[in-house]
């Protein structure tokens, strides 16, 4: 009974992660999986926009090329957005940024509905941008956002959600763009434009919310209206404790103002946090998941599954990986996120090894291609159920207010950058080594597995002050050996 009150009383809090998922992690599940779809007719498309100008045909080079660089531009956009995640939810707050941000996916969705009127395919390279940029400045905020506003009980659940919101975009975005709803080529602009309908709940709901509390009371230096934004959300008088970690918070940063990236690289009081952003979450994209969905429908097609029938095999995928990380939202605040993502990782690179080998040995026997596809969905369940979550959560755990905008400016440069290289590489990669791609994948994980279980501190249940305090044991480790060492010296 205590249990069920205690969530009845944070409905509101669970409302904010719904309208700040929408518009976030949603909108990148969509974006992310929508492209694929109407494939051939935005490539027919270009084609014909060509003729109209130039009076003859797009080589077929030039025509990849364009298609490449517009599913590719996307990453760059979010790259942008990424980078502006450290200045516009400082200076103008983290709910006033998200509304700011919405209008930038309208005008994404305008410009995709009106490029087939219009014949211009920029029209739809300027749109991938757009919504690029709406996705990485989101997804950052989003999680601030929702960080700042959660209890340390629930903090990784609620942060979580974000994977969860992605999980379901991608299956919603592939379940709309079958041939049988809005694949076709009438509707194809319309489908490119459904991004704007999440932007534009967001933007409606999100009015009825306060600003992060966090953000006004260590930012703003606002503790009255702090108090009246977590008793909003969380319906509890009893707020002292949150209050009281506030106030350490801004103590241990000395009043100072949201620190730059380039403090966040040279600063030796946030060292080994930064080896943590940097390796296993903003680098998750190594670890091969991406390239993997890539590579699975010439598996799924090796075992004899037509071509018409790849996307609901692609839904099929989606859709395991959204129930594996529903899953771990459910175990994140019990297990932990140390033991979740560091031993995901280390799962992960021993099933690619044996993929690799059964990849090998795919003409020896008719049975082994089905044993593929098996590993594919094991390693997509073993992504989905640790890193894929974790990779949110942990970010938002193990740095204080001051750092936290600068760190989501790391992670999405890091982040972006990696799925722009890997989109526009991994298939001339798979064409010169074939099955062994996936070794480069498998040392990754394999070193980050490691790294997490041997030197990231568990944050499961503890405030940001707690955790930092754990992490400066490493960050000052060699200077206590020091000072231990000239103690003894003097003894003697």
């Amino acid at each position: 009974m205590e249990i069920t009150a205690k969530m009845l009383q944070y409905w509101r809090l669970y409302l904010l992660m719904l309208v700040l998922g929408i518009g976030g992690s949603f909108q990148y599940g969509i974006q992310l999986s929508l492209i694929v779809s109407p494939a051939e007719h935005i490539q027919s498309f270009v084609n014909f926009t060509w003729i109209l100008r130039y009076g003859t045909p797009v080589a077929e080079s030039t025509n990849q090329l364009i298609w490449s660089f517009i599913v590719a531009l996307m990453s760059l956009g979010a790259w942008a957005g990424a980078i502006h995640s450290g200045s516009l939810p400082v200076t103008y707050g983290r709910k006033k940024a998200l509304l700011i941000n919405n209008v930038v996916a309208v005008v994404a969705a305008l410009l995709m509905i009106f490029s087939r009127m219009l014949k211009s395919c920029e029209m739809i390279l300027l749109g991938r941008f757009l919504y690029g940029y709406n996705v990485g400045l989101g997804l950052s905020v989003q999680l601030m956002y929702l960080t700042e506003s959660s209890p340390k009980e629930l903090r990784g659940f609620l942060t979580l959600t974000s994977a969860i919101f992605i999980g379901l975009g991608k299956v919603v975005s592939q379940i709309i763009g079958i041939k049988e709803m809005m694949g076709t080529e009438e509707m194809w602009p319309y489908l490119l434009a459904i991004g704007g309908i999440p932007a534009i709940l967001q933007f409606v709901m999100l009015l009825f919310f306060p600003e992060s509390p966090r953000h006004l009371y260590i930012d703003r230096g606002d503790t009255e209206g702090s108090k009246t934004a977590l008793l909003w959300l969380w319906q509890d008088d009893n707020l002292k404790l949150e209050l009281d970690d506030m106030q350490r918070e801004l103590e241990s940063t000395h009043g100072e103002k949201a620190r730059t990236v380039k403090d966040l690289l040279t600063s030796r009081c946030v060292r080994w946090q930064l080896l943590t952003l940097t390796i296993p979450c903003a680098g998750s994209q190594f670890c091969g998941i991406n390239a993997l969905c890539f590579y699975a429908f010439d598996i799924f097609r090796e075992s004899g599954v037509p071509d018409s029938q790849l996307q609901y095999w692609a839904i099929g995928i989606g859709a395991t990986e959204l129930i594996t990380t529903t899953l771990c939202s459910f175990l994140i605040d019990r297990a932990g996120r140390k033991k979740l993502m560091g031993y995901g990782y280390l799962l992960m690179g021993v099933t690619m090894c044996v993929l690799t080998v059964t990849l090998s040995m795919k003409d020896r026997n008719p049975q082994i291609p089905y044993v593929n596809i098996a590993l594919i969905f094991f390693v997509i369940c073993i992504f989905g159920l640790g890193p894929s979550g974790v990779s949110f959560a942990l970010p938002a755990d193990i740095l204080l207010q001051a750092w936290r905008p600068s760190a989501y400016v790391l992670i999405g440069t890091i982040n972006w950058l990696s799925v722009f290289v890997i989109g526009m590489l991994f298939g001339y990669i798979v064409k010169g080594l074939g099955q062994f791609c996936f070794l480069f994948f498998v040392a990754y994980t394999f070193f980050s597995g490691a790294f997490v279980i041997f030197f990231v501190p568990e944050t499961k249940g503890k405030t940001p002050t707690e955790i930092t305090e754990e992490f400066n044991k490493l960050n000052y480790k060699s200077i206590e050996s020091d000072s231990e060492n000239i103690e003894i010296a003097t003894k003697l």
